[in-house]
């Protein structure tokens, strides 16, 4: 499948990537304004996941969806039990 223009692909979903831009600003301003009042999160692992998915977005280099994926994703662990098929 031949990629979209990049001109397009901005037309097309420039309103979206605008969109969940501002979700995620006022997502990070609510954590802000929790931390005003005392809290302090200090290294939450969570957040630190947050701001190095940020840092991917950033980086121009491509295969951005799949290295976002992977800040996010655990490990792989050799002794994970199997799924079990439903019946």
């Amino acid at each position: 499948m031949k990629p979209l223009p990049a001109n397009k692909a901005l037309d097309n979903y420039f309103f979206e990537a605008r969109c969940k831009l501002l979700d995620i600003a006022a997502i990070l301003d609510r954590i802000n304004r929790g931390q005003d009042t005392g809290e302090v999160l200090g290294n939450d692992p969570r957040l630190e996941k947050v701001r190095k998915a940020l840092d991917v977005l950033l980086d121009q280099s491509g295969g951005r969806a799949e290295r976002i994926q992977q800040v996010f994703s655990l490990d792989y662990d050799p002794t994970w039990e199997k799924p079990k098929p439903r019946y």
